[in-house]
């Protein structure tokens, strides 16, 4: 139990309902100005500012809200990341998507559990990194922070992260509630949508994580249906306290989503961080003349203090001290992170794995080749102590081979090396300043991110992949990025494709790994590769106001008949794998399946079996089949297991905007299982309820 709460009579692991009863009678002993500093964050905006862009780092340090010792009071002590703790020097995991690449939620729970051990040992409390927006369209910048397209795959990973870092008396926050993924018009865009398409398509994640207990949720900048989303009584009270039930306590995003105090504290919104700012300018006032009442306040104080005492009051599984941080357990994780979520695309001929005994001189190429490239350089951004690039990789991988380095802006120069080569490694794709946070229009800084100009490579990749094709047979391309990358102009003229994402600390050294063979690619793509931008749902990075549809990513590919390049689940492997037919039961209101799979190949590996269930004759508009469960199983050469699958009847309910609620059909359903998304690659079975 932690040293300020020492001074109560709370004991540790008492209940919630002791601890309900101790904030009832804290309450009452607190002044205005306390109540409102345990409902602010203690930072000014000069010195948020001044982390951000003049001294250190943003949140080199965990941004508190207010204590209050005198009664034995413990505050929020914020700390970031997505892909790891941002203060301090720590492990640098790969980026969320590239994990939602893995479909593991025990590894995810694991890199949880590294995650939370590391916010406490800076001295934080709070983890501010469990994003769960949905990446309609791949130019969001900050795509690379959420785990995929598919709503029920967001939920998984996101519930799995946060049973992980609450497991450590962290307290978990899921964000940015709602409807933000647009990055460049995130502070002015008013997102228009059906009551359907919020509640079965943008908010399921959320509610996901929500009953897996998470401590909080983050407010969002834009506007949702013409309301501040985190002054929003809609999305905050509604929904998220009346329709789901959350107890836990509400927070905003920095600085500029509240744009009124008092229509933030009515509407549901019980911090504002990370500083001073309308809460102590505008509540003071409101309660002198009326607008808000005493009673206002001691809800949200009543959340926030409740929440707290919970974890603070919980027994520690280990100690947090500052040889947690980037300790060997955890950088063990990132890598085998990095090796799980890496994508086989293509591998044509079966070029890969490597040799080690007949590749003796190999060429990386690329401007990405050798540099330092975890992501987005915003409020994301981790501080590891050491990262390896691809270049690097290679060279531990084979400290016997000749390995050039060359950056690809002298194509003739890099044709020589290539022609000269056992093997190519073309490095292709982005980094911070090309997707990632927009802060341009806050701040001097132009190069910080936000969406991306377009969906393909820099004409430079291009260009260099198309000046060397054919003169090495074992030519691999590495594309570094977060989301769907549109390759299909120059993907033909390549044997090897690997998606690598912004991989984290050790993603050179798990790209050697895989590419001779030490490691078999297991990643599946939780996005769809489509021909054109058109294929997917419209993006404006700087609109006013747009309209977020019902249909995206895979379904909307196959309600419009759309031919995909590479389909949502997809990711090829160094073995084979067989499924037998599957088999299904219905126990009251739950659906069932198995089916055998089996290595038929010579190494040993992971497969993704995924269960996709659509409806016959549904009284709504229904996608073709929707993502309802997915299973990772790793086998050795011809072993084989029965793998199991479910799906619920209420998991398939439609929801009616006129009763404001989801309705069940009694109808007939499909099941399609197999290892991705495409019909070819999936077995079907009916079944009804």
């Amino acid at each position: 139990m932690r040293d300020v709460v020492k001074n109560t009579k709370l004991t540790e692991n008492c209940s919630k309902e002791v601890i309900r009863a101790f904030v009832e009678e804290v309450t009452a002993k607190l002044t205005v100005e306390e109540k409102i500093g345990i409902m602010s964050g203690q930072e000014t905006e000069q010195k948020l500012l001044d982390d951000l862009f003049v001294l250190e780092h943003y949140n080199v340090r965990p941004y508190p809200t207010m204590a209050v010792e005198r009664l034995g009071l413990p505050n929020v002590r914020f700390v970031d990341g997505p892909r790891g703790v941002v203060a301090g020097s720590a492990t640098c995991f790969p980026v969320s998507m590239a994990r939602g690449a893995t479909f593991d939620r025990e590894l995810e729970e694991e890199i949880g559990r590294a995650i939370g051990a590391e916010v406490r040992a800076v001295g934080g409390n709070y983890f501010g990194g469990v994003c769960i927006n949905l990446p309609r369209n791949p130019r969001w910048g900050r795509a690379q922070e959420c785990y995929g397209e598919d709503q029920y795959h967001l939920g998984e990973m996101g519930a799995a992260l946060t049973r992980g870092v609450q497991s450590q008396n962290v307290m978990a926050c899921i964000k940015h509630f709602a409807l933000n993924s647009i990055e460049n018009a995130r502070f002015k865009a008013d997102v228009q949508i059906s009551r359907r398409a919020l509640h079965e398509v943008f908010l399921p994640h959320f509610k996901r994580c929500i009953e897996e207990g998470a401590a909080s949720v983050m407010g969002a900048y834009n506007k949702v249906l013409g309301e501040q989303a985190s002054e929003s009584s809609y999305l905050l009270r509604d929904i998220l306290r009346d329709k789901w039930g959350f107890d836990g306590f509400t927070l905003s995003d920095f600085l500029w989503a509240v744009h009124d105090g008092v229509k933030g504290v009515k509407g549901g919104m019980n911090i504002e961080m990370p500083c001073f700012c309308h809460y102590i300018e505008d509540l003071p006032k409101a309660l002198e003349d009326g607008r808000l009442e005493m009673a206002d306040l001691d809800e949200a104080v009543g959340y926030i203090l409740r929440t707290i005492l919970y974890y603070e009051t919980r027994k520690d599984p280990q100690a947090y001290g500052e040889d947690v941080l980037a300790c060997d357990k955890h950088i063990a994780v990132a890598k085998r992170a990095a090796q799980e979520s890496m994508v086989l695309l293509k591998n044509e001929g079966k070029v890969l794995p490597l040799d080690k005994k007949t590749t003796d001189r190999i060429v990386v190429l690329g401007v990405l080749g050798d540099i330092e490239n975890i992501g987005d350089h915003g409020s994301s951004k981790v501080h590891p102590y050491y990262t390896i690039t691809p270049f690097k990789g290679l060279m531990k991988k084979m400290p016997r081979a000749q390995i050039v380095y060359h950056d690809g802006k002298d194509i003739e120069q890099a044709r020589k090396l290539a022609a000269d080569a056992d093997a190519v490694v073309i490095v292709a794709g982005y980094i911070h300043s090309d997707e990632g946070e927009f802060l341009a229009d806050r701040s001097d800084i132009e190069i910080m991110g936000g969406d991306r100009v377009s969906m393909r490579l820099h004409q430079r990749d291009i260009d260099l992949i198309e000046g060397v094709k054919g003169l090495c047979k074992n030519t691999i391309v590495s594309i570094v990025g977060s989301s769907a990358i549109l390759i299909d102009e120059w993907e033909k003229d390549v044997p090897a494709v690997i998606f690598s994402f912004y991989s984290g600390m050790e993603g050179g050294n798990a790209l050697a790994d895989i590419l001779f063979g030490d490691v078999c690619p297991s990643g599946k793509l939780p996005y769809t590769v489509a021909y054109s931008e058109e294929d997917y749902p419209y993006f404006d990075p700087d609109c006013d106001e747009i309209e977020y549809e019902y249909y995206h990513g895979y379904c909307k590919m196959e309600k419009e008949g759309r031919k995909v390049l590479y389909p949502f689940g997809y990711g090829l492997s160094y073995t084979e794998f067989a499924f037998d037919r599957p088999r299904a039961e219905v126990f009251a209101d739950t659906a069932k399946f198995s089916v055998t799979l089996k290595n038929t190949g010579t190494v040993k590996g992971a497969e993704v079996v995924q269960l996709y269930v659509g409806c016959e004759g549904s009284k709504v508009d229904r996608p073709v089949k929707v993502l309802k469960d997915f299973v990772r199983v790793e086998l050795a050469p011809g072993e084989e297991t029965v793998v199991s699958l479910s799906v619920s009847k209420d998991a398939m309910a439609y929801f009616d905007e006129e009763k404001d609620a989801f309705v069940t059909e009694d109808i007939r359903y499909i099941a399609y299982i197999g290892n991705c998304s495409t019909d070819a690659a999936l077995q079907k079975v009916e079944f009804t309820f």
